[in-house]
């Protein structure tokens, strides 16, 4: 872990007192009433009672009385363009959701990516995540700058941010649902990830924006795009990403045409290992889970998205026994519309135990752990965020619990995870605040949802003439 904050009188402090704490650290502490004190971007000190008498430079005095304090949310999966395509193809599986929607996903442009990335962290933001992440994978051909829009969209909303710097050179007439002109060849498909790796990737301790090697799945990909992409990530000392078993017809496409499942498949090309994860991973067998526990290989669950499409429900409970790392996505919002991320905790605890473990699948408490360190494990970035630890970067989120909605459950993170959607008073990214009172304080909200109705708007004229 990189140096403390702590002794340094000439950083400017923020101290937030009297509210409960919920560390998520190694043992779960928790506080029922107690303090964070944050200097420059980096947490200081967390504990019970008031904070330390004699701090200098506090240029905030916070008092949290009614809130809960936890780490930032930190989202895993997701797919900021389809902001612009929510509530299309609302009762289709999978494949003939994805059949429904590439002739229009293929018509994006660079200004309806802005917008659409604006409005998927917008309302992420607001709701508690302090770390995203993009997997984004349809460039088609003269369509701008797409990978800058949305790092420039994360950088303008001040979230921490992770590119999944996606592609695709499986088109309709390799027998891919994409089409041709969507896809990129090969070779540009490494160049465009490499580029994007050498321009925007920041490997130090506090990095804003980092880039992942992400192939979209199995049957939109060549198999030499899976291997020389895992080749090109360890190269350059990047994580890897891309969609894994979610549904019953990859798994039968992959013994079609590779002759085995999607998880032998994975580790046939070099896409199993510690600085993998994989979205959805709902049709997991033991063998499977064994695999990925094995090798590390972390999942991005997207309860909503899965329950959406239909895709089953993951064996949730299962891969943390086996010690698989698991996040939470809120994935694309063409498959989960309302774009939050703090609802999958509730999600999560409630699907899982619609599964063979019933009520003992999920607690309230795993909830949030897979909301927060959880995500950090699979992003690779445990010694930085996911917990409220001295030392840390200071990203974490105050969630008001006194109003109607929350104030006669007794235990706070009961209330948070099975409770409403609760609203968030405060919310830090390195330090700075990026909601307040449960409004953005970085951009415009309202301008940002005239955009995307625009935009929206846009690509459905663009759609609709072919």
């Amino acid at each position: 872990m990189a140096p403390s904050a702590a002794g340094d009188g000439a950083l400017e402090r923020i101290v937030i007192e009297n509210c409960a704490i919920a560390t998520v650290d190694a043992d779960d502490t928790e506080y029922a009433s107690g303090h964070v004190v944050v200097a420059g971007n980096r947490i200081e000190s967390v504990g019970a009672g008031r904070a330390p008498e004699g701090l200098g430079g506090v240029v905030r005095r916070i008092d949290g009385t009614g809130h809960l304090a936890t780490p930032g949310l930190v989202n895993t999966h997701h797919h900021f363009y389809q902001w612009i395509t929510r509530g299309l193809a609302t009762d289709h599986n999978l494949f003939n959701w994805l059949v429904a929607l590439y002739p229009t996903w293929a018509r994006i442009d660079e200004p309806m990516v802005r917008a659409a990335a604006q409005g998927s962290l917008a309302m992420m933001a607001r709701g508690g995540v302090t770390t995203a992440m993009d997997h984004h994978y349809v460039y088609p051909r003269g369509s701008g700058d797409l990978s800058g829009a949305v790092i420039a969209a994360a950088r303008e909303m001040g979230v921490r941010f992770t590119l999944a710097r996606g592609s695709m050179d499986r088109g309709t007439s390799d027998g891919g649902l994409p089409p041709d002109f969507a896809v990129e060849s090969l070779e540009g498909a490494l160049a465009g990830t490499e580029e994007t790796i050498d321009k925007h990737h920041d490997a130090s301790f506090d990095a804003m924006t980092q880039v992942a090697v992400a192939p979209c799945s199995p049957f939109s990909v060549s198999t030499e795009l899976m291997r020389q992409g895992a080749e090109l990530a360890r190269r350059k000392g990047v994580r890897l990403h891309t969609h894994g078993s979610e549904t019953v017809e990859e798994e039968e496409f992959c013994k079609e045409l590779f002759g085995m499942g999607p998880t032998d498949y994975f580790e046939s090309t070099g896409w199993l290992g510690s600085d993998v994860w994989m979205a959805h991973c709902v049709h997991m067998n033991d063998s499977d889970i064994a695999a990925f526990a094995r090798t590390g290989t972390g999942v991005a669950h997207c309860p909503s998205s899965n329950a959406r499409l239909a895709a089953g429900i993951a064996r949730v409970p299962d891969m943390l026994k086996a010690g698989v790392p698991v996040g939470l996505g809120v994935d694309g919002t063409a498959s989960n519309e309302s774009g939050e991320l703090h609802t999958e905790l509730r999600n999560a605890l409630l699907i899982n135990r619609l599964g063979a473990h019933r009520e003992a699948a999920l607690n309230a408490r795993q909830a949030l752990r897979l909301g927060t360190y959880g995500g950090a494990q699979v992003l690779g970035r445990t010694g930085q965020i996911g917990s409220l630890e001295p030392g840390k970067l200071a990203d974490l989120v105050l969630w008001k619990l006194d109003t109607l909605a929350h104030s006669s459950i007794a235990d706070p993170v009961v209330a948070l995870v099975l409770g409403a959607a609760a609203p968030v008073s405060l919310s830090l990214v390195d330090g700075k605040p990026v909601v307040e009172a449960g409004h953005l304080t970085t951009v415009d909200e309202d301008a940002i949802a005239r955009s995307t109705r625009d935009e929206a708007q846009r690509l459905a004229r663009i759609a609709a003439q072919g």
